[in-house]
């Protein structure tokens, strides 16, 4: 867990713990009123347990301060944006995280987006999903719920059919070539993409291997209606929502897009990787 991270879940436990006190109870009285165990109080006050808005609601309430809650949630948003680990993501699973972005990019206008080496989550086939999220709970010892993970980004596609929405993603030649499933089922990856070419809702831009670039292709991110960045690390999402930090990602952003080719040319690099595959 990051430092900054924990230094401000620390100070939100600072804060539950000057509020309990205000209202002269003792962590016992609290957990009574809120029917938790003593050491979920003791672990919110001393940061070793995030918290949950229905946390915090409990929280002001039963302290005798309700006005505090929408402050200790704004307090709990700033923690959250700052390092999302995928372990406490995916601690529930990945169908719970799945449905937590449709909701999300279902209220989105605007959606720009760069993978440098997999296929976006949101253009993927079924079997393509199925081996990438296989390998996601592998790797990081999370819940193992793959055909329910794989329903819910499926259904997660929905947004790609409905006006209103426009994702104008950009990714490297890299991911039509990297193998995260097998060869056939990357065919039918490839084939998926070429279907999206000319879509309304979708610009697909991909950067050719040898291109001139004036960066390096570093991590993914998503930019939601220039109001939020998500960026990808390999233990965390970073949700940033400054303007600075918006802005300098937008910039990246079109410096990417400016080194990407569309339409037929795209075509033609799609191709190029399927006649790559070998299907013996």
């Amino acid at each position: 867990m990051s430092t900054d991270f924990q230094q401000a879940r620390i100070a939100l436990g600072a804060r539950l713990r000057e509020l309990r006190t205000e209202a002269a109870l003792t962590v016992r009285d609290l957990a009574a009123r809120c029917a938790w165990a003593p050491s979920k109080i003791s672990k919110l006050e001393n940061g070793r347990q995030t918290a949950t808005l229905d946390d915090l609601d409990a929280w002001a309430r039963e302290t005798g301060q309700p006005g505090v809650a929408d402050e200790l949630k704004g307090r709990l948003r700033g923690l959250e944006t700052a390092h999302r680990s995928w372990r406490r993501q995916l601690a529930a699973g990945h169908r719970a995280l799945q449905e937590l972005n449709a909701a999300q990019e279902k209220q989105a206008q605007n959606i720009r987006l760069f993978e440098p080496a997999i296929i976006p989550g949101v253009f993927q086939t079924p079997e393509y999903a199925r081996s990438v999220l296989t390998d996601v709970s592998e790797r990081l010892g999370t819940p193992r719920d793959i055909e329910d993970g794989v329903r819910a980004r499926m259904k997660r596609q929905e947004t790609l059919y409905q006006p209103g929405h426009l994702y104008q993603a950009v990714i490297w030649e890299a991911a039509l070539h990297t193998l995260r499933c097998s060869p056939s089922a990357m065919v039918a990856q490839l084939d998926r993409l070429v279907g999206l070419i000319g879509m309304d809702t979708v610009t697909l831009g991909i950067i050719p291997f040898g291109v001139r670039t004036t960066f390096s292709p570093k991590h993914g991110f998503w930019i939601i209606d220039d109001s939020l960045v998500i960026a990808d690390t390999w233990n965390a999402e970073l949700w940033l929502e400054s303007a600075e930090d918006i802005s300098l990602y937008a910039k990246t952003w079109a410096l990417l897009d400016e080194s990407a080719v569309y339409g037929p040319m795209a075509h033609r690099l799609i191709s190029r990787a399927k006649a790559t595959l070998d299907l013996r």
